[in-house]
């Protein structure tokens, strides 16, 4: 009876294991489908200092896959992202490809609710931010995103009457 109580005991934890891991990967799955899409930034700040609405509405970027696309300006900076999803907070880390950021890696941490994007990065390369939060002297860059909206597809005209 021990033996079989012990068995049981064995592979209740194996499964509980297992489940854990899956769920990680499960994380990952369903925020890196939730951050895919086009993104407008609606508040942002460098180092303690707020953006201005004028410069927002010249920045635009897109998370397709693990590719990202920003415009500034009509300037594109392109790269990879990945993500840390099991990391508090979750974790992101930025590579430039293309553009003014090549070759740097920016790490980040991130937060989604809905349409909702808030990501901080730390521009200086050095660590994973650790709280949602800028400071005058840092390179820390919080910005929060709203998913954009397709268009709606113009109305179609009923097709001609065959009368």
């Amino acid at each position: 009876m021990k033996t079989i109580l012990s068995l049981c005991c064995a592979l209740a934890f194996a499964s509980t294991t297992l489940a854990a891991d899956k769920s990680d990967a499960e994380k990952t799955a369903e925020d890196q489908k939730a951050l895919q899409g086009d993104w407008i930034p609606i508040k942002a700040e460098l180092a303690g200092q707020p953006f201005p609405d004028a410069v927002l509405k010249t920045i635009s970027l897109k998370l397709t896959k693990n590719d990202y696309d920003v415009l500034v300006a009509g300037h594109p900076d392109k790269g990879t992202w990945s993500i840390d999803p099991t990391a508090k907070p979750k974790g992101m880390k930025v590579v430039g490809v293309k553009g003014p950021n090549a070759g740097k890696t920016f790490p980040a941490i991130y937060e989604i609710s809905g349409d909702t994007l808030r990501i901080c990065y730390d521009l200086s390369g050095a660590k994973r931010p650790a709280e949602f939060k800028t400071k005058p002297d840092t390179k820390l860059y919080l910005v929060t995103y709203k998913r954009k909206k397709k268009d709606a597809a113009a109305p179609q005209s009923p097709p001609p009457s065959s009368n």
